[in-house]
């Protein structure tokens, strides 16, 4: 199998780059490399995620799906320091960046660790859930993180999920609606839909 960002072992060669980048207003520096997602800067659908995100008002963590190198993840933790981001990714280079820009970014209340999707996540009353799904890895595993978050999240929890229309926005509303009482589109841009699903 050739290499993608969802790969467990990238084996393309090492080619560690960094740059700054701004999210919800605060500045950021970010290790990234060859063999994860996005590896140049901070991807645009990744960027509406962060930038649209609404803290919730209920108490409880978050859990970032698919973290890469930790844009989302870090940049929310950054925010709200009482709660802890749980930052989870297959791809063993990309944890290895997001742990190393958590320290450079002086972020400590974000717990970082490989999980197939949700597999190895045990806590299951996380306020809110957040991903840029690995539409390359195809249907069957975006709509499995789906209904697996469904099953970690809180009454009252959300999940915010960012994709685009020609991507299988559709879709993945059509799947959202079959697990949650509550789907709502709260912003279209560029092609892009965030979406959220809350557990009520």
């Amino acid at each position: 199998m050739s290499d993608h960002y969802y790969s467990e072992k990238p084996t393309v060669d090492s080619e560690e780059r960094d740059f700054a980048f701004t999210l919800r207003g605060k500045s950021f520096r970010f290790f990234s490399d060859r063999g994860v997602f996005s590896k140049s800067e901070i991807d645009y659908g990744s960027q509406l995620l962060i930038d649209s995100f609404v803290f919730p008002t209920i108490e409880g963590d978050f859990l970032d799906v698919g973290c890469g190198y930790g844009p989302i993840g870090l940049s929310l933790a950054s925010v709200e320091k009482d709660r802890v981001v749980h930052m989870v990714d297959i791809n063993e280079r990309a944890l290895n960046l997001s742990s190393k820009n958590a320290d450079r970014n002086s972020i400590n209340n974000v717990k970082i660790y490989k999980s197939d999707r949700l597999v190895n996540v045990e806590k299951n009353d996380f306020a809110a859930i957040i991903t840029n799904p690995p539409i390359r890895a195809g249907k069957q595993i975006v709509h499995s993180i789906f209904e697996q978050s469904f099953e970690h999240l809180k009454e009252q929890g959300e999940l915010w999920i960012v994709i685009q229309k020609k991507q299988g926005a559709p879709s993945a509303i059509e799947k959202l609606e079959s697990l949650f009482n509550e789907v709502d589109i709260v912003l279209k841009k560029k092609g892009y839909y965030i979406i959220v699903a809350k557990k009520v």
